[in-house]
């Protein structure tokens, strides 16, 4: 209490402060639209204040707080489909979560369909969770009450009242908002956008590298001179033979292109890409596609397409004419499908759930560089002339291709187990050293699968790709000691708290024991089992603790306000806080203090009290470390770092989020 009091008084003395400023930036709007019988639609919408965002409505998990409304229970309604949202969000990487995330700015509009029972007025209360941040900081999590009136067949006319409501406030009040039913003022939000265009040109020309990798397949390969010998031959003049391998490779495109089409058509729903990135049901159907992939690429059975089919295509071949050119295409197609089904299926596994473009995108691509050799060919059939021999290494690359199909299936067991208590970051490393070392003895000639020719002597090819892959191996080893792994970051789960970190060991060599570790008082207790400090630092996560630590080892404090859902945290400990020279000073100089700000932990009613910010009751620790943010500091952003002494009282100015290394180091020192 009295660190309370002393921490109020410096507040006074700060308000002039830049940091003296509680950010309110979004208003919310509720009213209820297209009344029709028993149904209608809640809208919330929000005026966001430039340069802050909301989050999408629908994001993978492990990601940031997404805009939702969370309904009191009643039984006279129940909600229809999923809330859908406009405009569609925009699609960014976020390097704190490491995933794509989708924002919305200015204005936003969230739309729910409910089906009453009864007829009537009838209310629908509850309260909408949302975030907001912006490129440098984020402000904790906040509900916002709402209860609509909804003014059904048999009810008194309803007011034509609505109410604005603050993102800090909440609100009992009631909404009481005019229905209408005319679906000309409706703007009808679209599926939100969970790919933005580079990740679509990255999947078109993944599919496009794939599409050439499948003609170096056994059932690819020796087709292309056949084909192109039959241009050839039927045809009256080289003109002709060449137009028709235009016709085929378009063909063969056009073909792939309508299967996109298929898949695309057949993905509906608002929140189908939510649900398929990270519900654990067709998680686990496409592990189990990919491993049956993985084992046909290995030889341990083929995929094929009824024979009948390919029969039939061929009978139309015999017809001649351009038909007869498609018909070749298509049964070109049905063939090789035991080596590009496959592939193909990857591929459609991978754009399923996503933006209604990418299967389209992603087959338009994978049979463009499948159909260009053929019109290549079919144009320059000299050319023929300089193609290897098939052999041996044609299945050869049917079983790397196994390998890597194995190796990626890995990641849909992530959803299996979002918390990664059992598939931790090493076990799922240790996985993949496994399958690359076994893929650089494949190529030693160590492993031998069902269809592989004997290897009297290893090429120089193979011998390169095998110090590839071993490479690739010990740099995987790295990551089991706690290397980052940046370039491979985006597949691994998040580093275990509990795992193994000689990085920190590298850096912490040769350092004594420090000052603090010899008292009792700097021994953390409160919340240990719950939270945990990044890179290994020891720390606090009460504030009373700290400042006992900081008397006994005669260290200052570093506060740190942060948020389980804070990207620019995770950017600023990603960025800055794993320099040596920054770690370092965190652990030699400081006593660490963190105060997560949207922690929802609910704590004894005995240690509840009412705050004098907003005379509310606060009951979690998120909302009391907020409380104290707010009432000290005059800010409610994070991440926040405050320096004090070991009496409570400010040293220096408040840091917010600084992605510069020195300037952050100097700002530690008190440069």
């Amino acid at each position: 209490m009295k660190n309370r009091i002393i921490l109020m008084g410096v507040a006074i003395l700060m308000a002039t402060s830049i940091f003296a400023q509680v950010e309110d930036p979004v208003k919310w709007t509720f009213s209820v639209d297209n009344v029709i019988g028993q149904e209608a639609e809640l809208v919330f919408s929000a005026e966001i204040d430039y340069p802050w965002h909301l989050y999408s409505a629908h994001l993978p998990e492990g990601g940031p707080i997404a805009t939702k409304p969370w309904y009191d229970e009643s039984d006279n309604y129940t909600l229809v489909d999923e809330i859908v949202e406009s405009p569609k969000p925009k699609v960014k990487f976020d390097a704190g979560f490491q995933m794509d995330v989708g924002t919305l700015a200015g204005k936003a509009e969230f739309r729910q369909k409910v089906k009453f029972k009864d007829a009537g007025t009838q209310t629908v209360s509850g309260e909408i969770e949302f975030q907001v941040c912006d490129d440098e900081v984020c402000l904790p999590p906040k509900s916002v009450s709402f209860a609509f009136e909804v003014k059904l067949e048999g009810a008194a006319a309803a007011s034509d009242e609505i109410v604005h409501v603050d993102a800090g406030t909440e609100t009992e009040e009631t909404v009481a908002i005019e229905s209408t039913t005319d679906a000309s003022d409706t703007a009808v939000a679209g599926v939100p956008a969970l790919e933005d265009e580079k990740s679509l040109w990255r999947f078109f020309w993944l599919a496009f590298g794939l599409g050439l990798l499948a003609l170096l397949t056994p059932c690819v390969f020796p087709m292309i001179p056949m084909t192109v010998s039959f241009f050839m031959q039927g045809s009256d003049s080289k003109a002709r033979g060449i137009f028709r391998g235009l016709i085929f490779g378009i063909s063969i495109m056009a073909i792939y292109t309508l299967l996109g089409v298929i898949v695309s058509v057949s993905n509906v729903g608002p929140n189908a890409a939510n649900a398929l990135s990270t519900h654990w049901i067709p998680n686990l159907i496409f592990f189990a596609l990919f491993m049956v992939f993985a084992f046909s690429f290995f030889g341990m059975f083929e995929l094929v397409l009824p024979s009948s089919w390919s029969n039939k295509a061929d009978t139309q071949v015999d017809k001649g004419g351009l038909g007869g050119v498609f018909f070749l295409a298509l049964t070109t197609v049905l063939v090789s499908f035991s080596c590009t089904g496959p592939i193909v299926g990857a591929l459609l596994v991978e754009a399923a759930g996503g933006l209604a473009l990418k299967p389209i995108l992603g087959m338009f691509g994978f049979g463009l560089a499948f159909a260009i050799p053929f019109t290549l060919f079919a144009i320059f059939p000299s050319w023929l002339k300089g193609l290897p021999k098939s052999g041996g290494w044609l299945n050869a690359v049917k079983v790397v291709l196994g390998f890597i199909v194995l190796a990626f299936s890995m990641k849909f067991l992530l959803a299996l187990d979002p918390t990664n208590k059992i598939l931790t970051r090493e076990l799922y490393l240790a996985v993949w050293i496994v399958l690359f070392s076994m893929l650089g003895a494949y190529f030693l000639g160590k492993i031998k699968f069902a269809h592989d020719s004997d290897l009297p002597h290893i090429s120089v090819p193979r011998l390169l790709l095998s110090v590839a892959s071993f490479s690739f191996v010990i740099y995987l080893f790295l990551g089991l000691f706690g290397y980052e792994l940046k370039t491979i970051s985006p597949l691994l789960p998040p580093k275990s708290p509990n795992g193994l970190d000689l990085t920190q060991r590298a850096v912490y060599s040769g350092t004594p024991m420090l000052a603090a570790d010899a008292h009792e008082e700097c021994t953390p207790v409160k919340y240990a089992d719950m939270f945990h400090m990044p890179f290994g630092l020891k720390g606090f996560y009460s504030l009373e603790e700290g400042l006992a630590c900081a008397r006994a080892s005669g260290k200052p404090v570093l506060i740190d306000f942060k948020g389980h859902f804070c990207s620019n945290c995770k950017k600023m400990e990603a960025a800055v806080w794993s320099d040596p020279e920054v770690l370092r000073a965190l652990r030699e100089d400081y006593v660490i203090v963190a105060l997560y700000t949207d922690d929802r932990t609910k704590l004894p009613e005995a240690e509840w009290y009412t705050s004098e910010v907003d005379g509310k009751v606060k009951k979690t620790i998120g909302q009391q470390n907020i409380d104290f943010e707010i009432a000290n500091f005059r800010t409610n952003t994070i991440p926040l770092y405050v320096i004090m002494d070991a009496d409570g009282n400010v040293v220096g100015e408040p840091k917010g989020t600084d992605l510069d290394v020195a300037s952050y180091l100097s700002w530690l020192k008190g440069k």
